[in-house]
Formats: C-alpha cells, sequence, structure tokens
C-alpha cells in the first residue's frame, strides 16, 4: 500500500537519471529496479565522476544516483560542488557504507540508500527526488539566453556557458561545443548571469564557477583556470584573485 501511495505521487513527474557508480553489475542492479518502481527514466550510467560530468553536458538530469566510493573524486566531494549550480539536480546516494550519510545529508542529498537496495526504499527515495524537482528544479529550468551564430538569433541554456569574453563593446559566449556571439555588453551581460552561478575574474572574462576544473597559479600572484569542455585557460587578475578563492572555497 505504502509503495502504491509514492507511485500515486509520481505519475506526473518523469525524472530523468543518470546512475554513477564505478562497478558495473551495481549500475545493472539499480536500473533495474527503477525499472520496476517507475517513474524514472535512466539516460546514461557513469563509472567515475569524470564521465558524469560529460554525460550531463549532454543530457538534461534531474536526479542523479550517486555511489560515494569511487576513483579520483569521491560521491560526497561531487555531490558538494554541484551545489554550485543553480538548479543542481537531485541527488540519492547509492552505498555499500551506511557511515557516510550524515555527509551525505551535509551536501544536501534527498535520501541516503544501503546496498544491497530495498525496493520500498527506493520507492522512498525516488519519491522525495520527486519532490525536490517539482519545488526546486521544474519552475526554473530552461532560462536561456538569446546569442547570434551565423547571422541568426538563437537561445542558448545559461548553464551551458563555460565563460564570456570581451571584445570591445560586444561578447562571445563560449560552451562545450561553440562559440556564440552577443551584441550585449559584458558589463551588461554580468548583470543578466547574475544569480547563475558566474564570476567576473577579469575585466575581460566572466567565468561559470560550476565548470572550473583547475587553479594553476601563475608568477605575478595571479591564476590561470581550467573549464569543463574548453581548452583555453581563463585569466585571473591579481585583484580578484582574492574574491575567486572564496568563491571557490579554497
Amino acid at each position: 500500500m505504502a509503495g502504491f501511495c509514492l507511485l500515486r505521487v509520481m505519475e506526473d513527474v518523469l525524472l530523468n537519471a543518470i546512475i554513477v557508480d564505478d562497478e558495473a553489475p551495481a549500475r545493472s542492479e539499480l536500473r533495474y529496479l527503477l525499472g520496476e518502481v517507475g517513474g524514472v527514466e535512466v539516460l546514461a550510467e557513469a563509472a567515475s565522476v569524470r564521465e558524469a560530468i560529460e554525460k550531463m553536458q549532454s543530457y538534461p538530469v534531474d536526479v542523479l544516483f550517486l555511489d560515494v566510493s569511487m576513483p579520483e573524486v569521491t560521491g560526497i566531494q561531487f555531490a558538494d560542488a554541484l551545489q554550485r549550480l543553480k538548479n543542481p539536480p537531485a541527488v540519492i546516494f547509492v552505498t555499500a557504507y551506511s557511515e557516510h550519510a550524515l555527509e551525505g545529508f551535509k551536501v544536501n542529498a534527498v535520501d541516503y540508500l544501503v546496498k544491497p537496495v530495498e525496493i520500498d526504499r527506493l520507492h522512498q527515495a525516488v519519491n522525495r527526488a520527486a519532490e525536490y524537482v517539482t519545488l526546486h528544479v521544474k519552475a526554473t529550468q530552461s532560462e536561456r539566453i538569446p546569442v547570434e551564430k551565423g547571422g541568426k538569433k538563437i537561445l542558448i541554456a545559461i548553464d551551458s556557458i563555460r565563460y564570456v569574453m570581451a571584445r570591445d563593446d560586444y561578447a562571445y559566449l563560449q560552451t562545450d561545443s561553440d562559440r556564440y556571439f552577443s551584441t550585449v555588453s559584458l558589463a551588461q551581460l554580468e548583470k543578466r548571469l547574475d544569480g547563475h552561478g558566474f564570476f567576473r575574474v577579469h575585466r575581460g572574462y566572466l567565468v561559470n564557477l560550476a565548470m572550473v576544473e583547475e587553479v594553476e597559479p601563475v608568477t605575478g600572484g595571479t591564476l590561470l583556470l581550467t573549464l569543463n569542455g574548453v581548452e583555453e585557460k581563463i585569466p585571473v587578475s591579481r585583484r580578484r584573485v582574492s574574491s575567486l578563492k572564496k568563491a571557490l572555497g579554497l
């Protein structure tokens, strides 16, 4: 009966999900269980945080089913970084280790499941994710900004922008796959993007803090930033270094 009630809450909400776990059998088992629960479409699987980030560039994600113990970057660290996004996806930890539950909830996970996953608990977790998405994501998703490409006006998602670069009175907006032109100045775009996790690192650059992967000190007390999906390194002016480090929690 409890499972029936949860499914009724879910019937108008279809969650787009990515499963992140370094063990393939665990991913397969969870995918099967989610099929039994319903209300969730697993768009992709990832064996690492790096792979998950790549998948998130291609798919609109409502919820991440995230293992805690993974190589290089842990699930806790990844979930913490996701909080810098304006509209982070719901996170459900699925792990063999119950002792990390407190850490999981500190990074705003909607639930914490211990393997082997019980289907009733998975029902409950999916329901919580649906409530989170309904309240926090669906109402504000798909915020877009007009740009120009090939003489045409198009709209791109704000959270797909890696950085904005000033050129005279105009600006270029860089995503992971393309560069777009805007007749709006960098100063105007800074106001437009306020509240979306962008930071003015230099008089000529705005960067999306959620896309920062590496911070490299250079001569003269300045920094160079490496952003996800971007080869070009972004300079940070000396007077912006301290406030940037604070914004990144460094």
